[in-house]
């Protein structure tokens, strides 16, 4: 197994990752490809009464260009507008607009909840699987699936189905094949939406072999199957994370990005790569999303956005890393979601695209918006900056916008005010 997680490395990363990740790799000789311990057994029937314990063990990549520096040697090209030239030759593919069975992974999470919820409600059959691990509270993933069953109950109802028909939801391991394969083999998802993984550049620092098996070896696992089950589309998720150092003024997909500054930038774009393989190998079709800085109602309490808005009712201290100038793409969720729906829709052969709002908003500028719609002032103490993190996101979306149609168009004050009044139906604290 060590040398099966060696091949996928290199292939992910190149040369200078490669040397990286087989550093980190090569004390250890027993490495398991299940990320989590289930029980022996197969898969129990699907249900929306209660989540399944599931057990037992075409086109080319676009990348910045390389040019000449004055004193001979090569740099990167710095793009400072967006872009729409770059994308011109590749042939926009109409939407599928038929009903679809879609397996999508992490659904039990923020952007994959939303992502389920919008599939039940345009008529779509949903196969949830989420290993619902604890890397955050498991009550609120909880309480998504028990959003997802009453959605699928109300569609049902209006459609005239039982709701076992259009929800199926399964609680497994995604890199356990007796999982899989037992799920494949009942559903037979011909679309794929695989937004399953470990999020977060800090906690990659810590453990980054975590991250390696969840982000890689997952996204492997689920082209693998998509392969062999003749998906008709799989659409992955990434991360701006991958744009790491980058001077640009706005982060196209035509740049060099295989320079990743933290194991979650890292194992982010080693899935866009090993897509890529399955694509020139095999002729899957898949297309990579690379996520900004996603809020919304349902975040994560581990995302600064939630964290903001909880320490500004509350009175706590808000840690403040850097001197508030950093810059972020906060990008609201109901925007995400549209872009991903139209990712689905729209199966071409290998494309990575960004879904972002298309300008950045600084740090201390968020946070005065939280006070804004909270009403209260912030308690801010002022830290270092940490590692991994990078001073700036701002996404060229004119290839989403070419390819998918995809625009932003919640604007950055409209989404901090949802997200603060679904935050004080949610909870109590206010």
């Amino acid at each position: 197994m060590n040398e099966m997680i060696r091949s996928i490395i290199f292939l992910a990363f190149g040369a200078v990752a490669n040397n990286f990740m087989c550093s980190l790799l090569g004390s250890h000789t027993n490495v398991s490809p299940l990320l989590f311990t289930d029980e022996d057994g197969p898969p129990v029937p699907p249900s929306t009464s209660s989540v399944h314990q599931a057990s037992s063990t075409s086109a080319p990549v676009l990348r910045r260009p390389p040019i000449a520096t004055d004193d001979g040697s090569i740099g990167r090209a710095k793009f400072t507008q967006p872009s729409p030239h770059l994308w011109s030759d590749i042939q926009v593919v109409p939407p599928h607009a038929g009903h679809k069975k879609v397996l999508v992974t992490g659904a039990a999470g923020f952007i994959g909840s939303h992502v389920a919820e919008a599939l039940l409600e345009r008529g779509d059959e949903v196969i949830v699987v989420d290993d619902m691990n604890d890397y955050y509270d498991v009550r609120i993933k909880e309480g998504n699936l028990a959003m997802l069953r009453e959605k699928a109950k109300k569609v049902a109802q209006q459609a005239g189905k039982a709701h076992e028909d259009i929800l199926s939801i399964y609680r497994g391991d995604i890199n356990n094949e007796t999982i899989m394969r037992s799920i494949f083999d009942r559903h037979k998802p011909r679309w794929i939406c695989h937004l399953a993984a470990r999020a977060g550049v800090r906690p990659s620092i810590e453990d980054p072999l975590l991250y390696a098996k969840a982000n890689v070896l997952g996204t492997m696992s689920m082209l693998e199957y998509s392969r062999e089950y003749n998906a008709t589309n799989v659409v992955i998720s990434s991360s701006s994370s991958v744009y790491g150092e980058s001077e640009s003024t706005y982060f196209s997909e035509a740049e060099d990005v295989n320079e990743p500054v933290s194991p979650y930038a890292a194992t982010k774009r080693s899935g866009e790569l090993i897509s890529f393989t399955y694509h020139k190998l095999y002729g899957l079709k898949t297309t990579n999303l690379r996520f900004f800085t996603v809020y919304g109602p349902r975040c994560r309490p581990d995302m600064a956005p939630y964290k903001f808005i909880s320490q500004v009712i509350r009175g706590d201290v808000i840690e403040q890393y850097g001197d508030g100038t950093t810059s972020r793409d906060y990008t609201y969720i109901e925007d995400v979601v549209d872009g991903v729906i139209r990712a689905i829709d729209r199966p071409y052969p290998y494309e990575i695209i960004n879904l972002g709002k298309g300008s950045g908003t600084m740090l201390k500028e968020f946070i005065s918006l939280v006070e804004k719609h909270v009403g209260k002032k912030a308690n801010i103490k002022f830290m270092p900056a940490q590692p991994g993190d990078v001073p700036f996101t701002n996404a060229d979306i004119s290839k989403a916008n070419k390819l998918l149609g995809y625009s932003s168009k919640v604007p950055i004050e409209e989404g901090v005010r949802r997200t603060v009044a679904w935050f004080k139906e949610s909870f109590d604290e206010v």
